[in-house]
């Protein structure tokens, strides 16, 4: 309950004069860290005057911890952008300026003592090869304002009774968005808190599909064809729209939130790699959702070695192909009606240059014949979370594809039209984070009110309330990170570096909400009834999937030093 007048006054001084001021010249500090950082590692892993991929995999700990440094430079950067567009605007109000305190106050606290990578692995600044010594560049005055006097437990208590009053309905005003985009937040929030969230629970505890009503109700909300352009039947808006959407259904369910998915990934692979017929025939079915798609790419011993892939095309007299092999964790298989398969079309090579897209189809299958199409079988593989659309391993024994649906009717260019997709993948999968950190949130502050120990609700005891604070702040990060990713790709520049620190810093941040959330339930927690059991099964794997944690470290480091 908030606190009297009196003692609310207290607790509001705890916000640091000259705020923008202090973070402003913390960036600062924090980019001259970087920058020390990014000159030793360079001697590290530098062989012959040039950058060596064996001497990044050999120095990992030090590369991938350069990695999240640089995520936590850009992660303040980002919050100091989105404080100052609030304080244009006149909305950077108390709830704003406690969340934009303590984040820096926390994340520069990190940066000189230790960041962890997951929950075993801290990053220590002399793992990176940074001495006292060159830690000296954050000892300036704002640097120590903030790390002394950021991340209070009063200045956490407050924001926690400011959440209470009410305040984080408003949240939507705080995201920093324009208005067009804050009136599609509150639509799908709206949609997800009516339509997706009372039933979630029970869809994951008897492991069914997503009602085919929810697709159809999603598909005329133009879900699916959000960001195809409008010629080819879409609606033509922004990855940051995107983001928004993904964020607010997958606050709902992960599984909902993830049903756009596949048709954002096939309609990349189409406008960037595919010819102008394959566009006019696809784009528009893929919009309405006449037609599901599904990814088929990974295969049982490849994992992210994409390039490593076996299954075979042959192309035969007619110039069809013939498709044979192994994929696994094919998710939403039975009710789709194209896959989107990466096979080898060149049997003499053994990476990704023998590799092409095609744009297979099937027949839906039914309970009873879940795999009908000639060709094809498949299995499913049971999961702890992540239900909703459910998962399959699938074989393939001279399976048909026909000659016309080889993606851009050129071989060999399969792995290069996949990573162009792979930017708003990992924009959409970091929304997809943000979104059920936000879940997490939801449930456990609402639970730390209702629940009653030792004459109190638990959200009085200060440690429950530091744990809800922490997760508004972290989830205020990540959907930062995530939307100057999503408007880097809007821009129409290169966003891979941007798009992988999103994904990297949401997944840490979602698995946190879920564990802290799940702890705030106590014994309760563990419990399959309580939602919050499925949540933290649903957050473990986004740090695995769309590119697991190490690989997207991996990927960061290697375009900062290259």
């Amino acid at each position: 309950m908030p606190r009297d007048a009196a003692e609310s006054h207290i607790e509001t001084s705890a916000i640091l004069p000259n705020l923008l001021a202090l973070t402003g010249d913390s960036v600062a500090a924090a980019e001259a860290l970087l920058a020390r950082a990014k000159a030793l590692i360079t001697v590290q892993v530098t062989d012959n005057d040039r950058i060596s991929g064996r001497l990044i995999e050999e120095n990992q700990t030090a590369t991938h911890g350069f990695a999240w440094l640089a995520t936590y430079v850009e992660s303040l950067r980002q919050m100091q952008g989105w404080a100052e567009r609030m304080a244009a605007d006149g909305t950077f109000n108390e709830m704003n300026q406690l969340i934009h305190q303590i984040a820096f106050g926390e994340y520069l606290w990190q940066m000189y003592g230790g960041i962890p990578m997951n929950q075993g692995e801290m990053l220590r600044p002399q793992d990176i090869g940074l001495s006292q010594g060159d830690q000296a560049v954050l000892m300036t005055p704002a640097v120590q304002m903030l790390t002394q006097n950021g991340n209070t437990q009063n200045a956490r208590t407050r924001l926690v009774e400011l959440m209470q009053e009410g305040q984080a309905e408003a949240m939507f005003g705080t995201s920093g968005l324009d208005e067009e985009l804050e009136m599609i937040r509150e639509q799908f929030f709206r949609y997800s808190k009516e339509k997706v969230e009372p039933f979630a629970h029970e869809w994951h505890l008897k492991d069914e599909l997503i009602p085919m009503e929810i697709i159809e109700e999603l598909a005329e909300m133009g879900v699916f064809g959000l960001t195809i352009p409008e010629e080819y039947g879409g609606f033509g808006l922004s990855k940051a729209s995107m983001c928004v959407v993904s964020e607010e259904l997958s606050r709902g369910y992960i599984g909902v939130g993830s049903l756009g998915t596949r048709s954002e990934i096939a309609a990349e692979l189409i406008l960037a790699g595919g010819t102008e017929e394959q566009k006019q025939s696809w784009l528009p079915r893929l919009a309405s959702a006449e037609i599901l798609p599904t990814a088929v790419f990974t295969e049982p011993n490849t994992g992210s070695d994409l390039g490593s892939l076996r299954t075979r095309a042959v192309k035969d007299e007619n110039g069809d192909y013939q498709i044979t092999g192994n994929k696994t964790w094919i998710t939403h298989a039975t009710r789709t009606q194209v896959m989107t398969l990466l096979a080898r079309t060149d049997p003499d090579t053994t990476n990704y240059k023998g590799l092409s897209m095609f744009l297979a189809e099937k027949t839906p299958g039914t309970d009873e014949n879940p795999f009908p199409t000639e060709g094809m079988t498949g299995g499913e593989i049971e999961v702890l979370g992540y239900r909703g659309m459910k998962e399959y391993e699938l074989g393939f024994d001279n399976f048909h594809v026909k000659g016309e649906n080889l993606l851009g009717g050129e071989e060999g260019k399969g792995f290069k039209q996949l990573m162009e997709t792979f930017e708003s993948a990992r924009i959409q999968t970091a929304a997809r984070a943000v979104g059920v950190a936000q879940c997490a949130l939801d449930i456990a502050m609402q639970y730390a009110i209702d629940r009653k120990q030792f004459g109190k609700s638990l959200i009085e005891f200060p440690r429950v309330s530091g744990k809800l604070a922490m997760m508004a702040v972290e989830i205020m990060i990540a959907r930062q990170l995530t939307y100057f990713s999503a408007r880097e790709k809007d821009e129409g520049r290169r966003c891979d570096l941007e798009a992988g620190m999103a994904k990297l810093l949401g997944a840490r941040v979602a698995w946190a909400a879920a564990d802290n959330g799940l702890q705030i339930h106590g014994g309760n927690g563990f419990a399959l009834e309580y939602k919050i059991s499925r949540v933290l099964c649903d957050a473990r794997i986004l740090n695995i999937f769309e590119g697991a944690a190490e690989i997207q470290a991996q990927v960061i480091a290697r375009r900062l030093l290259g």
